[in-house]
């Protein structure tokens, strides 16, 4: 009788047992790497990535920003790998850049033609040192050129080392020898002679005789 009187209390109910349901449900076949971000911040994100990637062959990220890159650049060689008028705006709306889309149709996947899938690898780096992030490269398997990061500039030494004294032919080693041979010899110093002992004198008093 009270469902009757007041049916919105039935879908209110029915309401909160379809939120629950929702709420507990896994999230079963889905692959989605969030980053922190939202929708929009990771969109760019990984598209950036994806074109700093296509310019200079391989970057240097984080390991979980490695495996969010890879499916979106190897759809991006699907598209060039296609070749069509269509294909190439698909890809354009996703990188924003003319230039890049036109070095992926024309160099990347040119290069991946005969690869079926599989166009990116990534290598593990270890962890960062200041926050201990686990860092990776993401690069092309069919890369030509790799870019290879700068060697570190070895630290300067505090102390320098004393620089050897450059070594002597033989006419300036006899030269010198002459002008040591005629130079007079040093005088011999006369020993000093003692000091007269001094009588001593009595004051104060007379002496007897007188």
């Amino acid at each position: 009788m009270a469902l009757r009187r007041w049916p919105h209390l039935l879908l209110a109910n029915s309401k909160r047992l379809c939120e629950d349901r929702v709420s507990s449900r896994m999230r079963h076949q889905k692959k989605t790497i969030k980053l922190g971000r939202t929708a929009d911040h990771r969109r760019a994100l990984l598209a950036n990535q994806v074109c700093a990637l296509i310019q200079h062959q391989r970057i240097k990220t984080t390991l979980a920003k490695a495996k969010a890159v890879r499916p979106l650049a190897e759809r991006m060689v699907t598209l060039g790998k296609n070749g069509s008028i269509h294909a190439r705006r698909r890809a354009l709306a996703v990188l924003r850049q003319k230039s890049v889309v036109k070095q992926l149709f024309d160099d990347i996947a040119q290069r991946s033609a005969e690869r079926n899938g599989g166009y990116t690898r990534i290598i593990k780096l270890g962890a960062r040192k200041s926050d201990s992030a686990r860092m990776a490269f993401i690069e092309w398997v069919d890369a030509e050129h790799i870019a290879e990061e700068k060697p570190k500039k070895e630290k300067k030494a505090k102390h320098k080392e004393p620089e050897a004294k450059p070594q002597q032919t033989e006419p300036e080693q006899a030269a010198q020898e002459e002008t040591k041979a005629e130079a007079p010899a040093p005088r011999q110093e006369e020993p000093a002679e003692e000091p007269k002992t001094k009588k001593r004198r009595w004051f104060g008093r007379k002496s007897d005789e007188g």
